[in-house]
């Protein structure tokens, strides 16, 4: 993909002149006399680099700079200035500009920066991976720098031509919904529906009647015929998250459907015939719950045609940085401050954080630190002084805790400093009341 540059310079000669000297050294290069314009162009295009004069009409180059760090940060941006401003070029370094160059300016100088960006822009998409992408005019953005996320998206990738059934598997909070999305997205149903529903959440009753719908007087209330999901689906992919949480009736009825394709109403006496991908998504052990007698075994061979664990984020702490910065990114414009990104201090808390909420607990806190961040970085004063209490134990040979009893003394300990409230604890962990709940009844 050919590298992408913006020139916003005053002077029409000088503005030639680059575009001319970019362009045969192979770029793509724009430009504009105007500084709100070069915004606007930002806005409707993406580019790589910006190569913006200390003066100009509309937007002075630091108002520009501040604005494209805050809403493109991977962009990267050289200033142009006379002798005269080299302590205002120097404080745009300090405001997150990669260089500046002086008028008049050696081209070789120039082209040689231009160059070193390329060279790091590219580094930079080599180490991090964020893939996007695109369905039902929805766009939906992946980070995946660890080699355990490279690897779900290949699986991805390898079965987008494919119609099987998948089950997701993985703790509360690391992504399964986004996942069903993309698997969906990028599969040839990608342009029917797709809909979604929490097994654990509704009673079973309930359950049915989402799932299922009713006839007009199946029982009180049900003063109209309603279609379920699994016909409004028809043709597309329902998403059945925490599955293991549906009944055992309702699992009998869930097989039905995907070994005949139909099913009927509740209280409805005609079958209905759909056709529908299922992608299920559970935080449980599905064997142990077979086992126990509270998941059909026949069920579960027919959902896991193909299973994809996604790991813990303790586990991929590669995706916490990135993470991190496209969560910042993503909360900056409702809050209209000017954070670039994170202090040294505050990544490293995040770093050495054990995330039992997962991706969502660290958007979170990302979140809350940008509402309450007054500075142009992220530091440790903005960041929940709950994530300092997980330390990590020295290991004893004879009793080494598993994963569910460290969370759940966690869980336990925010509990106790929020004075019992569950509700905030859940909020603060990033999961469902639900979740908390069954962490914290595990012996």
């Amino acid at each position: 993909m050919a590298f992408r540059i913006l020139v916003a310079e005053d002077e029409e000669i000088t503005l030639k002149h680059l575009l001319y000297v970019l362009q045969k050294e192979g770029y793509k290069a724009d430009g504009t006399k105007n500084g709100l314009d070069a915004l606007g162009r930002m806005e409707d295009a993406s580019y790589d680099l910006l190569i913006a004069d200390i003066r100009m009409p509309g937007l002075n180059g630091l108002d520009l700079l501040a604005r494209v760090k805050r809403r493109f940060p991977e962009t990267d941006v050289i200033i142009i200035t006379g002798f005269a401003s080299v302590d205002t070029a120097k404080e745009a370094i300090k405001r997150g500009a990669f260089d500046y160059i002086t008028k008049p300016f050696d081209l070789d100088e120039l082209i040689a920066k231009v160059r070193k960006i390329r060279g790091q822009s590219l580094l930079r998409k080599k180490n991090v991976s964020l893939k996007t992408f695109t369905g039902a005019d929805k766009k939906i953005s992946v980070i995946a720098k660890s080699r355990s996320m490279r690897k779900i998206l290949e699986t991805i990738e390898g079965i987008k031509d494919s119609d099987c059934n998948v089950l997701l598997t993985g703790e509360s909070g690391v992504g399964k919904n986004l996942l069903a999305k993309i698997i969906h997205y990028t599969s040839p149903r990608g342009e029917n529906p797709f809909l979604n529903i929490n097994c654990a959440t509704l009673s079973e009753e309930l359950l049915a009647s989402e799932l299922f719908g009713h006839e007009k007087g199946a029982f009180t209330g049900a003063i109209k015929s309603k279609q379920g999901l699994v016909e409004v689906a028809n043709s597309g992919t329902l998403f059945l998250d925490e599955i293991a949480e549906m009944s055992p009736n309702l699992q009998a009825k869930l097989l039905k459907v995907i070994e005949e394709g139909e099913f009927y109403r509740v209280g409805g006496t005609r079958p209905v015939n759909v056709d529908v991908r299922f992608v299920a998504s559970t935080n449980q052990n599905v064997r142990r719950f077979i086992s126990e007698g509270r998941f059909r075994e026949d069920l579960y061979y027919r959902l896991n045609v193909m299973e994809v664990f996604i790991p813990p984020l303790r586990d991929r702490k590669d995706d916490i940085e990135p993470l991190g910065r496209y969560f910042l990114e993503k909360h900056l414009p409702r809050a209209r401050k000017e954070i670039s990104g994170f202090s040294k201090e505050a990544m490293k808390v995040l770093l050495d954080y054990s995330f039992p909420g997962n991706v969502r607990e660290l958007e979170n806190i990302i979140e809350r630190a940008v509402i309450l961040e007054k500075g142009p970085l992220i530091t440790p004063e903005s960041l929940p002084p709950e994530i300092m209490m997980y330390q990590i134990e020295t290991v004893e040979p004879g009793r080494i805790k598993t994963m569910e009893e460290l969370n759940r003394e966690y869980a336990m300990k925010v509990v106790e400093l929020l004075g019992g409230n569950r509700s905030k604890a859940a909020e603060l962990l990033g999961i469902s009341r639900t979740s908390l709940w069954r962490i914290l009844r595990e012996e």
